[in-house]
């Protein structure tokens, strides 16, 4: 006989995965605290890791019930549930006397725990090279300086490292020591455990315990500010704003403009939005929560697959999300008492194997979360749409081609912006997947000039000798299996067979 049809009661997601997640979480529990991870880290991992629990549970009494659980789970959110921003209002709109008195109370938080490994790096990725040999962490020592002098202000600075790039960064800080030292500068992310995928146990590998462990994504800003001690140290300081951004976007600098524009709307988070094009379909998008109306944050890992088309569907969802925040300290503080010490952030699941680099290794979970999603859990958060000069990240190796093309600008005050020619518009590299790499990059030889350049396609080996130009779309075809030499000279709107 067919087992009853369960009740909505009976269906209830922290019913259903109650014995399994007391079951379950001991042995993470002892394995972090072994590990020596502070209570703050550990509050958060819990939290995702119920998450994911509820999700299993709900997963399985689905199969065997047929039966679907509405709004039970929160690793995906559906297109139902949500509705686009129609409008927003512009940085170039503002009317606000910028007051430099907010300085003394504000830091300003560079994200530095990425490794890089997509672009095959073994160290920060901040240490890479962008403009005139100066690398990331230079440039941004040297705005800071900037912004001191022009502000005539001991504007506050910090970097929230991880594990594997710390020693790098803090010595190549080391010439610049007005920037701070020690706790003073730095505070590290966490990391979270692997969950095997089978069991939900956690995951071990003799052969190298280190790959037991993951970043928890840099929505571990929050806990691990907690966790350290940090956001207590600057509250008590009289720290009441700060502004985070990436260590590899480089337009991303303190606007004492924005700053006074989110001090007087007192709300507790301000995200930076840009408008999407073509090129950001396929990364998150800015929108409101159906019911409440308030602000979410909808990554493509939380998007069901059949509301792709409308994921990328640029003229409804407009915005997408910089990674530049604006974060009240105070009200930071006070939703993390609101929520026992772990915010309610979105979780959202990566499936890997334990060893990355050996795919019939154990397969197993890895639970992130983003920065930016905690625009949902700020009851009041609100969002501004920016130029794309504050925006210049580098996430692929055709992204630093670019940078590092007279289509970006060096500023004065050592900001890196697209050149006015572009009109906001960076331009299209899509590099051959043999450069992907950043060693493999740097033997294509002389950057060729792409401030005229909509679109550039490399297929196959090619090597720039200096005083290539390229305007409009251009396509190098390399099909010989040699490495093939493009002379100097203008190359426009063409397709070049090799």
């Amino acid at each position: 006989r067919d087992p009853p049809h369960p009740t909505m009661a009976q269906a209830d997601p922290s019913r259903v995965s109650t014995a399994t997640m007391d079951e379950k979480w001991p042995a993470f529990e002892t394995k972090m605290k072994a590990e020596g991870l502070n209570d703050s880290a550990i509050a958060a991992f819990k939290a995702n890791y119920r998450v994911l629990v509820n999700d299993s549970a709900i997963a399985s009494f689905t199969t065997n019930y047929g039966v679907s659980v509405a709004g039970a789970s929160t690793m995906m959110i559906v297109e139902s549930a949500i509705a686009p921003v129609e409008s927003l209002l512009h940085m170039d709109k503002l009317s606000v006397k910028p007051n430099p008195a907010l300085l003394k109370k504000t830091l300003m938080l560079k994200l530095n725990g990425g490794l890089g490994t997509g672009m095959g790096l073994d160290k920060a990725k901040s240490l890479l090279a962008v403009k005139d040999e100066s690398t990331f962490l230079d440039l941004i020592a040297m705005q800071v300086g900037s912004m001191r002098a022009q502000y005539k202000s001991e504007l506050a600075f910090m970097l929230m490292n991880s594990f594997a790039t710390s020693a790098d960064t803090l010595a190549h800080l080391a010439k610049y020591p007005d920037l701070g030292t020690g706790a003073d500068l730095e505070f590290q992310q966490n990391k979270a455990p692997k969950v095997t995928a089978s069991d939900l146990s956690p995951a071990s590998w003799p052969k190298d315990a280190e790959h037991e462990w993951c970043p928890p994504g840099h929505g571990d800003l929050y806990p691990a500010m907690l966790g350290s001690g940090t956001l207590d140290r600057l509250l008590g300081q009289g720290f009441r704003y700060m502004f985070v951004s990436n260590s590899d976007n480089l337009g991303a600098t303190m606007s004492l403009e924005l700053l006074t524009h989110f001090a007087s709307l007192g709300a507790p988070f301000m995200m930076e939005v840009a408008e999407r094009t073509d090129a950001d379909k396929k990364g998150g998008h800015l929108a409101k929560d159906a019911k409440t109306g308030g602000l979410l944050l909808r990554e493509s890992a939380q998007c069901c697959k059949e509301d792709e088309a409308e994921f990328q569907n640029i003229s409804k969802y407009k915005f997408f999300n910089t990674n530049n925040l604006w974060v009240d300290l105070v009200a930071l503080k006070a939703l993390f008492d609101a929520n026992n010490g772990a915010l309610p952030l979105p979780v959202i699941t990566n499936s890997k194997t334990v060893d990355p680099r050996d795919k019939a290794s154990t397969a197993v979970i890895q639970l992130e979360t983003a920065m930016g999603s905690a625009i949902s859990c700020f009851p009041g958060a609100t969002a501004i749409v920016i130029p794309r000069s504050r925006f210049a990240p580098v996430k692929t190796t055709s992204d630093l081609l670019a940078l590092r093309s007279d289509a970006y600008l060096l500023t004065a005050d050592f900001r890196i912006e697209l050149d006015p020619a572009r009109k906001g518009v960076p331009p299209d590299v899509k590099l051959d997947g043999r450069y992907k790499f950043v060693d493999a990059m740097d033997t294509l030889g002389t950057v060729p000039s792409l401030i005229g350049c909509s679109e550039l396609i490399i297929d196959g080996e090619v090597v720039f000798a200096p005083g290539v130009i390229l305007k409009g779309d251009v396509w190098f075809c390399n099909a010989t299996g040699s490495k093939v030499t493009i002379a100097a000279g203008t190359y426009e709107n063409t397709k070049v067979e090799l």
